[in-house]
């Protein structure tokens, strides 16, 4: 197991948007379960405290934290209360993202506008006050969530989430390079078809696949594998990328889909 004793993480993103284990969720979790200090941001208060609660129950120590992602406010009070608590933040991981669907013709330039705030706005944000932090330490990892979808055409009718994430997968990347000679290293996890609350209760899928069952077995055909991966996939990545066993991976954009980004179409 990778050994995240003495880091304290900040999780933009920690609750799940319904009963069971969204990615945010799941990594917060699985953070603490490696040693680490946890504070678990999300809109949702119950959803922030239900995480705390998780970690507390199992030893851990955990913060919830209320806030939106996309105002620079919230991203500040949240940064300042964790340093207040803990004393340092090591780890920032970017969990929070939107999945509105529609087309360039279709989409409502509101819809557009908002998955652009809380999907990439988020992650320059909390990177712009938790870097000089890390830069005085001389010390941080950062991770950002992104999407096989930024790199690849999903299928889904999802133009402004496509979009997006290929957005975070580049300012990944930017940061990387910039503060890689500051000891900062800058990652992004590219999840592919993951059995998530969001995902089994967003009425877009449903839409697309005409009704839940359906759309349960659709993605499971959909994957290489035969079978959708789940939050602790993307966990599990997410904590080795934080553990000094990853210490000389800096700017990579890793897929966590079964192989689903290795498909022509």
């Amino acid at each position: 197991m990778f050994d995240l004793t003495d880091h304290v993480a900040l999780v933009f993103g920690a609750g799940s948007s319904g009963p069971g284990w969204g990615n945010g969720k799941a990594t917060a979790v699985a953070y603490a379960r490696a040693g680490a200090w946890v504070a678990c941001v999300d809109l949702n208060p119950v959803a922030a405290e239900e995480t705390a609660q998780i970690i507390a129950g199992e030893g851990g120590r955990a913060i919830a934290l209320t806030g939106n992602v996309a105002a620079e406010a919230d991203v500040a009070e949240a940064v300042s209360a964790t340093l207040a608590e803990f004393g340092r933040i090591d780890i920032l991981h970017n969990n929070t993202g939107i999945t509105p669907f529609g087309g360039p013709v279709t989409m409502a330039l509101d819809d557009w506008d908002r998955a652009m705030d809380v999907n990439v706005k988020s992650v320059l944000l909390s990177t712009r006050y938790v870097l000089p932090h890390m830069e005085k330490r001389g010390y941080g990892v950062i991770t950002n969530i992104s999407s096989v979808a930024g790199i690849r055409v999903s299928g889904y009718d999802m133009a402004a989430y496509s979009t997006s994430k290929a957005a975070v997968n580049q300012l990944t990347r930017t940061i990387a390079l910039q503060y890689a000679a500051k000891g900062i290293r800058a990652n992004a996890i590219l999840p592919g078809l993951i059995n998530t609350p969001l995902v089994r209760n967003g009425a877009g899928f449903k839409g697309h696949h005409g009704d839940a069952e359906k759309q349960m077995a659709e993605r499971d055909a959909m994957s290489p594998t035969g079978k959708m991966g789940d939050a602790w996939d993307v966990a599990h990545a997410a904590v080795f990328l934080a553990s000094k066993e990853a210490k000389y991976i800096n700017g990579v954009l890793l897929p966590v889909d079964g192989g689903l980004s290795c498909r022509a179409r």
